[in-house]
């Protein structure tokens, strides 16, 4: 399905471009049949990337309050085995967080080889929130698209997948859907009086992640603009592009996992071998 995908930087790049709906021909019953195939096929690479180690995924899921992050989150989450899973979400950092380099609380969370990682808000905090409330100088948070550029690299170097996305809802529809939640009890208790005073930044935070993409975006770590006003188009295009990313690398993981069941048997049978047992089969 077409998206934007920033693989590259861009200095021309702008979101009022991009738009927050899906596109005209996209069906919500057939995405839905979509989804739910797509599903199988998630697990079924995870499974392979558990068993090889060679690889592992990172998705960094960033957009505005009531975008969807959580939704998404439960839709990728929801077809994969927990058993290879963390997603992590970066607040406030501790005491201990900022006696520390800014990404030292991020690479902890990294994902491990055969593993998932997904982080709901992510070390772009750090060039978006202490820029729009100038919580720090831009002395400081200006030589970290630099950093995040150099750690996202050495991810990659190291088997990790980086996937970016950029959950883009437009104004409108954020304020019907944080609207919503004051209606519906089950979503109430995600009230925050800071979703309504953030909203006064909007214009704000689109320079800033505008900055972003147009500065931290790589072939190896792209961003990906995902149309959010729809939630069900939102959640197909993040299976799309997780499952578009990983079947790359589902030749080399058979491969892998080839060499290793021969191994494995070669030993096996040494050591019946050794033990003068024969096996019928």
């Amino acid at each position: 399905m077409p998206i934007t995908r920033l693989t590259k930087p861009d200095s021309k790049f702008r979101l009022d471009d991009v738009s927050t709906d899906p596109p005209r021909d996209a069906s919500k019953q057939e995405a839905a049949e979509r989804l739910h195939d797509l599903g199988k096929e998630l697990l079924e690479l995870q499974e392979l990337m558990w068993g090889a180690r060679t690889h592992s995924v990172l998705i960094v899921l960033q957009g505005r309050d009531a975008a969807g992050k959580d939704g998404a989150i439960k839709n990728v989450v929801g077809a994969l085995n927990p058993r290879g899973v963390a997603v992590s979400s970066f607040g406030v950092p501790t005491k201990e967080e900022r006696e520390h380099d800014f990404l030292w609380r991020i690479h902890r969370q990294a994902p491990r080889a055969g593993e998932f990682a997904i982080f709901n808000r992510s070390h772009y905090e750090d060039v978006l929130v202490v820029r729009v409330h100038d919580l720090e100088p831009k002395s400081r948070w200006g030589e970290r698209y630099d950093h995040i550029n150099d750690f996202e690299e050495l991810l990659a170097e190291h088997g990790t997948i980086v996937i970016k996305f950029f959950l883009h809802i437009s104004k409108k529809e954020q304020e019907e859907r944080l609207l919503e939640r004051e209606k519906n009890p089950s979503t109430a208790w995600k009230l925050n009086v800071n979703d309504w005073k953030e909203r006064e930044h909007w214009d704000e935070y689109t320079e800033a992640y505008e900055d972003i993409f147009r500065r931290c975006s790589s072939k190896y770590a792209p961003w990906c603009i995902v149309p959010a006003d729809a939630k069900w188009y939102r959640n197909l295009v993040v299976a799309e592009t997780v499952l578009e990313a990983m079947r790359e690398h589902r030749d080399q993981w058979l491969e892998t996992l080839d060499r290793a069941g021969k191994a494995g048997r070669e030993e096996l049978e040494e050591y019946r071998r050794s033990k003068g047992v024969r096996h019928k089969g």
